[in-house]
């Protein structure tokens, strides 16, 4: 006896709909795994990938994580970006944060928070050094601002992959892209950041993003 029915019964009725408009996709998918794009996103379950950019399964690689962060450290990641990059050949790694985002809001805040605490530690280092310039916002707009802020740390982040640095090195396409998405309207944003070379990196690192 299953566990959980309704979402058994939801997944019925979502594989029929796919079938019925796209005949022989599941098939088809089951050859084939050929995105162009990887998507480095938030867990929120607020903020789901496909959907946002009406992409099908098979058409967006994901990674997500609490503030869709980027540690050097975290091989989970690393092993997604590397299968990303050297397998599928994606041409284009998006980091996509979301206002809102509790694990920065939980960065700013000067309380513990447990474990998580670890895992956002570069995300209050990042608030920290742009407070003062943030002090005159009023709390939901130095929330947003931060949240943006974060994507921009974040694509300086993979583009200092050793994944990425290779990739360039070997004159193999791609681009990194800093987008943000709005819970509240459903709007998916252009921070303007994109980098596909070393000379764009240094150029974005020495703006550091300014408020």
């Amino acid at each position: 006896m299953k566990t959980l029915p309704q979402l058994f019964t939801n997944n019925e009725h979502w594989r029929h709909q796919v079938e019925e408009e796209h005949p022989g996709f599941f098939r088809t998918l089951v050859g084939q795994q050929n995105p162009e794009f990887l998507w480095i996103g938030c867990a929120d379950s607020r903020v789901p990938a496909n959907e946002i950019v009406g992409l099908m399964p098979g058409e967006l690689f994901v990674h997500r994580n609490v503030a869709n962060l980027v540690h050097h450290t975290d091989f989970n990641l690393l092993s997604v970006l590397q299968f990303a990059v050297e397998v599928l050949k994606v041409k284009h790694v998006m980091v996509v944060g979301h206002y809102g985002c509790g694990g920065v809001r939980a960065a700013m805040e000067d309380q513990p928070h447990g474990l998580i605490d670890n895992w956002i530690r570069q995300v209050r280092e990042l608030y920290l050094r742009h407070r003062k310039q943030l002090a005159d916002l009023d709390p939901v707009a130095r929330l947003d601002r931060m949240c943006e802020l974060n994507v921009a740390r974040q694509v300086i982040n993979v583009s200092n992959t050793t994944v990425v640095q290779e990739a360039w090195r070997r004159e193999q396409p791609l681009t990194i892209h800093g987008w943000i998405y709005g819970i509240g309207d459903g709007r998916l944003g252009d921070l303007g950041i994109e980098v596909d070379n070393n000379a764009h990196l240094r150029e974005l690192e020495s703006q550091e993003f300014e408020v």
